[in-house]
Order: structure tokens, then sequence, then C-alpha cells
């Protein structure tokens, strides 16, 4: 049972920072939109870097929750959901940009 526990904490964990991710991918498609993103302003500097490391340190975290419950005990189980995290990282920022380009259209 505690396990189930630390993977529903871990769950929450990599479903905060994937919603950080997105975040991350939705701002960063206004600068690229408009051809500056080598000329970006200080706050939107900050805003992405907080989006970006934010979803990053959430993301490490999740996965060091996830290593309590799994690492030693289901080592193929831990990697298996280390790679979809990263993978849906991924996705999420591809996400921010497909809907915040959309919205450009």
């Amino acid at each position: 049972m505690e396990r189930w526990i630390t993977r529903g904490a871990a769950a929450l964990c990599a479903a905060g920072s994937i919603a950080l991710f997105w975040t991350f991918g939705a701002f960063l498609a206004v600068p690229w939109h408009a051809g500056r993103l080598f000329a970006l302003t200080p706050i939107e500097l900050q805003v992405l870097g907080v989006a970006l490391l934010g979803g990053v340190a959430v993301a490490w975290g999740a996965l060091h929750v996830l290593a309590i419950a799994d690492r030693e005990a289901r080592p193929v189980v831990y990697r298996s959901l280390c790679g979809a995290l990263v993978v849906s990282s991924l996705l999420a920022v591809c996400a921010g940009i497909a809907w915040t380009t959309a919205r450009f259209a």
C-alpha cells in the first residue's frame, strides 16, 4: 500500500512538471512566431526560465519520489517510467507551441 501512495505522489509531481513544460512551450511560441527568439526582453527570459527550470526541477523531484518506490524493487518499470516522463515532457512543450501557434493562424 505504501508504494501506491509514493507512486501517486510521484504522478502528481510528474503532472505538475508536464504542465510547466506545456507553459514553457506556450510562452516560447510567441517570440518564435514573431521571429525574435534570440532578441528576448528580460521579462520574457524570466518567464521562460521560470517555466523551464521549474519544470525540470519538479520532474527531477518526481523521479526521485518514484525511485523511493520502484528503483530497487522494479528497475525495469522505473526506467520505463523515466523514459515516459522525458517523452511526455517533450510532447508537452510541442503541444504548448502548437496550441499557441494555432491561435496566431
